[in-house]
C-alpha cells in the first residue's frame, strides 16, 4: 500500500509540471491555431530566472574569518546577509519562490515578443511550418541559455523549513515510516493552484469569456467591435507565464540546465494529443494521468518484467487512444480526425 502511495505521489508531482506546460500549449492552440514547439523553452526559460535571482542575490564578498587566529583567512559572505543580516539570509533561503516575482513580468514579456515578433506571421501557415519554426526558436534559446550558463546542472535548493520530508504516513492515518519530499508537496499543490487559476479566469471573468468566444468563433467576435488578436496576445504571455512558473518552481526537484525545456516539450505535446488538442480539461487530465502511469511503470517490479517499459509507456498509451478515438479524450470533434 505504500509503495502504491509514493507512484501516485510521484505521479501527481509530475504529472503537475506536464500538465502546466500542455495547458500552455492548449491555451497557444486553441486562440491562435499555432502549434508551439518553444513552449518547453520557456519552460526552461522561468527556471533560469530563478537561477538568475539565485546568483545575484548570493554575490558575495570576501570577509576576514575571525575564529581562525594563526593567518588571515577569508571566507565568501553575500552582500544581502552583509547589509541586511539574518533577513539578508532568509532572502536567499526562500529565492526559489520569491523567483515567481520575477518570471511573471519577464515572461509576460517574452511571451508577448515572440507572439508579435514571430508567432504572428506563421497564423495561416501549415502546422508543419509552426513546427519547424517554434523548434528553431527552441534550439535558439536554448543555446543562448547554455552560451550564458554552460552546460551543468545547477542546483537551486528550496528553502530550508522545507528541505526535508513530511511525514505522509502519520497524515492519512496510515503508521508513522511513510516520508515523501516537501517540496515535492508544495510543487503538486502549486500545480493545482495554478490550473484552478487559469480555469477560473477563463470561466469567471469578461477578459476570460471573451476570449473561449474567441475560441469558438474569431469571426464573429472580431465583428461585435472587440479587439481579439489583442487579446489573444495576452492570452499567450499568460501561457508563457504558467510554463515560466512551472519551471522556476520545479528547480529544486531537477537542477535546471540548457535541454531541460526539450525534454518535457516533448512528452507535454504528448500530452496535450491524448487529451485532445484544443481542449484545457484534457491536457490536465491526460497530463497527471500520464504522470502517474509513467511512475508506476518506473517501479522495479514493472521494469522486472518488461524492461524499459518506463521509458514508452506514455508513447503506448498514446498509439492505443489516438488509434481509438483520434481526436484525444476530450478533444472536440473534428479536431485531429482528418
Amino acid at each position: 500500500m505504500d509503495a502504491i502511495l509514493l507512484q501516485v505521489l510521484n505521479g501527481l508531482d509530475k504529472g503537475g509540471a506536464y500538465a502546466l506546460i500542455a495547458l500552455g500549449l492548449t491555451l497557444i492552440f486553441g486562440t491562435l491555431g499555432v502549434v508551439n514547439f518553444a513552449h518547453g523553452a520557456l519552460f526552461m526559460l522561468g527556471a533560469f530566472c530563478t537561477v538568475t535571482l539565485q546568483k545575484v542575490l548570493t554575490l558575495s564578498q570576501k570577509v576576514r574569518d575571525p575564529s581562525i587566529k594563526f593567518f588571515a583567512a577569508y571566507k565568501e559572505v553575500p552582500y544581502l546577509k552583509l547589509w541586511l543580516g539574518d533577513t539578508g539570509e532568509t532572502i536567499i533561503n526562500y529565492t526559489v519562490p520569491l523567483s515567481i516575482l520575477l518570471v511573471l513580468p519577464i515572461m509576460l514579456l517574452i511571451g508577448v515578443a515572440m507572439e508579435r515578433g514571430l508567432i504572428r506571421f506563421f497564423y495561416r501557415r501549415p502546422h508543419a511550418e509552426q513546427i519547424l519554426v517554434t523548434f528553431g526558436l527552441a534550439i535558439v534559446l536554448q543555446e543562448i541559455v547554455k552560451a550564458i550558463f554552460g552546460a551543468n546542472p545547477i542546483p537551486t535548493p528550496p528553502p530550508p523549513d522545507v528541505s526535508g520530508s513530511a511525514d505522509i504516513g502519520a497524515m492519512l492515518g496510515l503508521g508513522p515510516g511513510l516520508s515523501y519530499p516537501w517540496w515535492r508537496l508544495i510543487y503538486m499543490a502549486f500545480s493545482v493552484v495554478i490550473i484552478g487559476a487559469v480555469f477560473a479566469f477563463l470561466r469567471f471573468t469578461t477578459y476570460g469569456m471573451v476570449v473561449r468566444a474567441g475560441m469558438r468563433d474569431r469571426e464573429t467576435v472580431g465583428l461585435l467591435g472587440i479587439n481579439i488578436q489583442k487579446r489573444f496576445t495576452i492570452v499567450f504571455g499568460l501561457a508563457a507565464i504558467v510554463a515560466g512558473m512551472a519551471g522556476a518552481m520545479y528547480t529544486p526537484i531537477l537542477p535546471p540546465d540548457y535541454h531541460m525545456g526539450m525534454e518535457f516539450l516533448v512528452l507535454s505535446f504528448i500530452v496535450v494529443v491524448v487529451g485532445g488538442m484544443g481542449s484545457l480539461g484534457g491536457a490536465v487530465l491526460a497530463g497527471f494521468l500520464l504522470g502517474i502511469l509513467q511512475s508506476f511503470a518506473s517501479m522495479n517490479e514493472v521494469k522486472a518484467i518488461i524492461p524499459g517499459i518506463d521509458q514508452i509507456i506514455i508513447y503506448l498509451i498514446a498509439v492505443v487512444i489516438l488509434l481509438a478515438t483520434p481526436r484525444g479524450l476530450m478533444g472536440r470533434k473534428g479536431v485531429m480526425e482528418t
